[in-house]
């Protein structure tokens, strides 16, 4: 375990829109908006995962491994002027992220097969993922998209999401690219709810919530995309 990181408790659970509506409503009155929502109270979340030769990061999920990293590029709203290379790390029950922001002329030459532009001093993150990259040909795999709205509340430094109209783009790996026409990887009554803490979730969430009568998931949504995608393209795993 990398004492450096910030570890928090991740729960997730597939909820449907009766649900939905009724916790949210709840959670209104006791959490915050996040600051990056607009005005609709969402944004727009589009992921390139990575995986390498024998699609590690994939089996290990399936394969239920405790310990185990994906790596991800990641934009918002559809702008590149944020862009990241990220490494989410599963540690037992927690989680951690580290990130490393892109140019979007870096994207551009790295989607084109110069891996060396991850290269450089003082940047760990990139190249470790150009070493990936250069030795376990780690390439993109599948886009993952969806709409997000967030709530955000100090206390135990929770952070509750509604994940909505999970997509995934067939025979497309440029999460810039135009003409790109997602399809549905979840069903459309289906909304993924995350919830995510330090130490604890304060008493008045968890009513909120009633966690105990919802479906808890092992809900990752690059393996569900990973999945859509084989069962629409005879992908082989």
């Amino acid at each position: 375990m990398n004492k450096d990181l910030n570890y928090r408790n991740e729960l997730k659970f597939f909820i449907n829109y009766h649900q939905f509506f009724i916790i949210r409503q709840r959670l209104k009155d006791l959490m915050q908006q996040d600051k990056h929502a607009g005005p609709t109270g969402e944004y727009h979340i589009r992921s390139l995962y990575f995986d390498d030769m024998n699609n590690k990061a994939l089996h290990e999920k399936l394969g239920g491994v405790r310990d185990r990293v994906k790596y991800r590029i990641r934009i918002y709203n559809g702008q590149d002027n944020i862009i990241h290379f990220e490494k989410k790390i599963k540690f037992k029950e927690y989680i951690a992220k580290v990130k490393e922001p892109l140019t979007r002329d870096m994207y551009d030459k790295l989607m084109a097969g110069d891996h060396d532009v991850l290269k450089g001093p003082d940047k760990p993150l990139l190249n470790e993922i150009h070493d990936e990259m250069k030795h376990n040909l780690l390439r993109p795999k599948v886009i993952v998209d969806y709409v997000r709205e967030p709530y955000v509340c100090e206390n135990g430094n929770v952070r509750i999401t509604f994940d909505k109209a999970l997509r995934t783009g067939l025979h497309a790996v440029d999460i810039f690219n135009e003409s790109l026409e997602p399809i549905r990887a979840l069903d459309h009554d289906l909304i993924i709810l995350e919830v995510k803490y330090d130490a604890y979730i304060p008493a008045y969430i968890k009513i909120a919530l009633q966690l105990e009568g919802l479906n808890r998931q092992s809900a990752s949504k690059y393996v569900i995309c990973r999945k859509h995608l084989k069962f629409n393209t005879w992908e082989d795993y």
